[in-house]
């Protein structure tokens, strides 16, 4: 049995608090983001932060869309994890939330800075974990991350036609089709207000259409776009300013192509979503270094 990857469990799990006895509250301007938008995490976090308005109050610095450093990880990232682990071993890997007070890492467990950012934070934007919906929330996480996510990669490198193959299409297309069946009555997944699990709905069909497309065949992607009303959520949503301002398709190309060793299949050439024609134009180009750019 192979040793556990130093990545498979997040290095750093801390909290941020109510009040001055947690050690890390949230105090303006405090703490920072690291984030790589071709990263899925990275951009759920991003949209994130734009939804709660939170650039006054949380910097965030851009990295580069594909890790830069031998081994994996981030260059510019080094010093923090140093700072925070004594010769840490791992790659210093994104995402990020740091503590500007201390130089150490705070957290780069994006479910715990996602939580952190809408529930300590606050901002002006949406509740996006309302009262009583945290479980569903959490069940939509967990479909995306292995019926959709895990199904897509997994249906792609077994090969066309397998049983295998046809198990995880199956899987994949069946999570389709209880979205479709959502969203075909309602505007979000949960209802008629965008919560945290529109975030991770939209992020996950971004990674669908952008990653995982490119290693299916034709009849499968065929099968994955007829889900009308998934698709044309995903597209309203890439219109959305705190949604389509941090999609960078460019750079998770790069990023998936840097280290992807699977074949090309047919699906690769039928993109489901013009992601270029539904997202709102930038007004400066993404950040490929360590200087801070608020989302």
């Amino acid at each position: 049995m192979s040793a556990t990857p130093p990545t498979a469990v997040p290095a750093f799990r801390g909290r941020i608090g109510r009040d001055v006895r947690s050690g890390h509250y949230a105090v303006p301007r405090r703490y920072q983001l690291h984030l790589s938008l071709s990263c899925s995490s990275g951009l759920q976090i991003a949209v994130t932060h734009s939804l709660l308005g939170l650039a006054d109050v949380l910097p965030v610095t851009l990295l580069p869309a594909a890790p830069d450093a031998p081994g994996g990880g981030y260059t510019a990232l080094r010093p923090l994890y140093e700072a925070s682990s004594h010769q840490y071993p791992g790659p210093a890997s994104a995402p990020v939330l740091s503590d500007g007070w201390t130089g150490r890492i705070v957290s780069s467990h994006a479910p715990d800075i996602l939580h952190d950012l809408a529930l300590r934070f606050g901002g002006n934007g949406p509740e996006l974990y309302p009262q009583g919906a945290r479980e569903e929330i959490e069940a939509l996480a967990r479909l995306c991350a292995l019926d959709v996510n895990e199904a897509a990669q997994r249906a792609g490198t077994l090969g066309i036609g397998g049983a295998s193959h046809e198990t995880y299409l199956a899987t994949l297309l069946a999570a389709l089709g209880g979205l479709e069946q959502r969203l075909s009555g309602q505007e979000y997944v949960l209802g008629g207000e965008l919560t945290a699990a529109d975030v991770g709905v939209w992020v996950t069909l971004v990674q669908f259409d952008t990653v995982h497309r490119w290693h299916l065949d034709a009849a499968a992607v065929n099968r994955v776009a007829a889900h009308p009303a998934v698709w044309a959520y995903a597209q309203r949503l890439a219109a959305h300013p705190a949604f389509g301002c941090h999609l960078d398709t460019d750079g998770i190309a790069r990023r998936h192509h840097a280290h992807c060793r699977g074949l090309e299949a047919a699906g690769a050439a039928m993109q489901i979503v013009d992601w270029s024609a539904c997202t709102p134009r930038r007004t400066t180009a993404p950040a490929q270094g360590p200087t801070a750019r608020q989302p």
